[in-house]
């Protein structure tokens, strides 16, 4: 078994699209028994509001000082990326806000759900956002894909009317910090080597590929017996 850990974020297009090609990787590779996930939070902007306040061509336009004609025109190049996947990628229509509570909610179920659950509502969250245009900052939409995933309706909204599993989210993101993470998807093999970046679907299937190699390298070899005239021997 090999962990991949994972930084991303809800509202990060190549998150999405760099996450479908892993999985897609791991299913082509027949290694979905050997590979454990390990989600961890990362927010874009921690201080973005919990309300949508403008367009995601704006927004794209003024972070990285674009016309709003070139804006859209590389939003639907991303989006053509996950199309390519069989999402049907709507960047431009995103309306994005604060993600604390979503990487919260993922929290609660690493804390108390079983891995597919996670994993579930990991693949919700991403889908509500950029499929169904969602504001991931509104609790009622939260504990639609909660319950979606499977989980208790009543904890989920505890939960969101806290601050639980706050320090957790903090937790990963001080850690991203301490590793010099400057962007997002940013994924760890096993602990061996890290991959910054939306890898190709080749790409992480080599990058699993090297990873399950040098476990099996790792492993401790049997001593082999060598008999002879004088009697056997360990080698």
């Amino acid at each position: 078994m090999i962990t991949l850990t994972i930084w991303s974020d809800f509202a990060c297009p190549y998150c999405y699209i760099g996450e479908t090609r892993l999985e897609k990787a791991i299913e082509e590779l027949g290694v979905k028994e050997d590979v454990h996930i390990d989600y961890r939070a990362y927010e874009l902007n921690p201080e973005a509001s919990k309300e949508v306040v403008s367009s995601t061509p704006e927004r794209f336009a003024e972070k990285y000082r674009l016309s709003l004609d070139d804006a859209e025109a590389q939003i639907d190049q991303i989006s053509a990326l996950g199309r390519e996947l069989g999402i049907d990628f709507k960047y431009a229509t995103t309306r994005y806000s604060n993600t604390r509570d979503a990487h919260r909610l993922m929290k609660l179920a690493e804390a108390k759900y079983d891995y597919a659950t996670v994993k579930r509502l990991n693949e919700l969250l991403f889908k509500a956002y950029f499929v169904e245009n969602l504001v991931l900052a509104d609790h009622l939409v939260l504990v639609s894909k909660a319950v979606e995933a499977g989980m208790n309706d009543e904890e989920v909204k505890a939960v969101l009317t806290s601050e639980k599993y706050d320090d957790e989210v903090r937790f990963d993101e001080r850690e991203a910090m301490m590793r010099g993470v400057r962007g997002v998807p940013y994924i760890v093999f096993n602990g061996d080597f890290a991959v910054p970046g939306a890898l190709s679907l080749d790409g992480f299937k080599s990058a699993i590929e090297r990873t399950l190699r040098n476990v099996k390298d790792s492993q401790p070899k049997e001593r082999a017996h060598q008999c002879g005239p004088d009697g056997c021997k360990l080698m």
